[in-house]
């Protein structure tokens, strides 16, 4: 399972090794540092030498914010020091030709950066047709367990899937929806991207702008311990490799717990 925290987002390098090292000593197998429109490159090789053995991925660089050749150095380096242990997550092209500007980022990475050790943030079918031929993993968000099936009919049983699912660990429901429409999830529903693929698994111009109770309840897991554990097990079960929670207002115990459930 993967991890993501706030934290990672902020600029104190001190308190994002700090919750790194507190994340991988409870079991966690790779750690996600959020994207945005910023650029959190720096922070990788900070995270990476204050943790032993936990994976450090980007989700996501955007390319239009982080050179090539800044994501070859800081990659190349890292790749020396401390093997296996960055994966560049990339994504974030939002000019008028975005497959065109990712291939040539690759095109780019290519000597330093191997197709087997990097993600691309993917949702609609042609950038999953990238993902499968140009990186290890899609990383899609928002999403919901039937999308996966279907996704993984597009990338195939060798490129991995690895799925951001927002959870909350709330059993009121008016609560819950309460909580995620105070989230992300209403600025990531103004993003034509997102919009585009809420349209493709089914929801409605309506559902979209007026952040539904049916859009908020299948995007995301929330309930009791066993309620998240089901729905993050859907994904799994559905196709998905690997899930990526956030575990920032979580119980204290959920974290071990949910590792423990999902294996």
């Amino acid at each position: 399972m993967g991890v993501a925290s706030p934290v990672f987002g902020a600029a104190d390098t001190a308190a994002a090794a700090e919750k790194a090292v507190e994340l991988e000593e409870l079991g966690f197998s790779e750690l996600w540092l959020p994207g945005g429109p910023g650029n959190n490159l720096p922070l990788v090789p900070a995270v990476v030498r204050a943790t032993k053995r936990i994976t450090v991925a980007n989700g996501i660089l955007p390319v239009d914010h982080v050179p090539a050749a800044e994501l070859a150095e800081v990659y190349g380096e890292l790749a020396e020091s401390h093997p296996g242990r960055f994966v560049p997550g990339i994504g974030g092209a939002h000019g008028a030709r975005p497959l065109a500007t990712l291939n040539a980022y690759f095109d780019e990475i290519d000597p330093v950066v191997p197709q087997a050790e990097r993600v691309l943030s993917a949702m609609g079918p042609k950038m999953l047709e990238l993902a499968r031929d140009r990186a290890a993993a899609a990383y899609p968000n928002l999403v919901t367990p039937g999308y996966i099936a279907s996704a993984r009919e597009i990338v195939g049983p060798d490129t991995q899937l690895v799925v951001g699912v927002p959870i909350v660990a709330e059993t009121d429901a008016d609560r819950a929806r309460e909580i995620v429409r105070g989230g992300s999830l209403p600025f990531l529903s103004s993003v034509p991207g997102y919009i585009a693929n809420f349209r493709r698994m089914g929801f409605t111009d309506a559902d979209i702008t007026g952040l539904s109770d049916h859009l908020v309840d299948t995007l995301t897991v929330w309930g009791d311990l066993d309620a998240v554990a089901a729905g993050l097990r859907a994904y799994l079960d559905a196709g998905a490799d690997q899930v990526v929670i956030h575990v920032d207002g979580l119980p204290l115990s959920w974290p071990a717990e949910l590792l423990s459930a999902l294996g």
